[in-house]
């Protein structure tokens, strides 16, 4: 378990400190980085850039809010950082371009019986801009508006591109 006085002695330079706080939140953060990567190797490279970041920034906590929260959002922006280093346009499909024949009904119970390895495999089959914006609202929990911020797009955009990937 990570508390503040672990988190302060990091903050003061203690390694092995941080090796707590780093050996507690990686199993947490692994899948983050999955969910954003197109492999496990991929993953881990963001996930150790990320928590370099942690280890960089750590005097920037300022003890309001969850620590884990103040890490997620270090390693979903990373993992975002990274995603746009692949010098990869997001691609943002029109609906048009959609297929009917394609779309697949699903029923929520047919969600709730799916393994979350399957989950993810139908995740990342979507474009990158429906499977990003899908990833950051259903799975990491931010709101359209903080979406729009990370990904300079509008909130308006971020529910169109939900709304989207729903669909497809």
């Amino acid at each position: 378990m990570v508390n503040n006085e672990v988190i302060e002695k990091a903050i003061k330079g203690d390694v092995k400190a941080f090796k707590g706080i780093f050996d507690y939140y990686l199993p947490k953060m692994r899948p983050v980085c999955r969910r954003y990567s197109e492999t496990d190797d991929e993953a881990d490279d963001v996930l150790q850039e990320a928590f370099i970041k942690v280890y960089y920034n750590l005097k920037s906590f300022k003890f309001e809010g969850s620590f884990e929260g103040w890490i997620r959002k270090t390693v979903v922006n990373t993992a975002l950082n990274n995603i746009k280093q692949r010098k990869r346009n997001l691609n943002f499909l029109s609906i048009e371009n959609i297929s009917e024949e394609n779309e697949v009904e699903l029923n929520p119970s047919d969600i709730d019986n799916l393994e979350q390895d399957q989950l993810l495999k139908i995740i990342k089959e979507l474009p990158d801009g429906y499977k990003t914006v899908f990833t950051l609202y259903v799975l990491d929990d931010f709101s359209h508006k903080e979406i729009g911020a990370m990904l300079g797009i509008s909130e308006g955009s971020t529910r169109s591109q939900y709304s989207k990937a729903k669909k497809m």
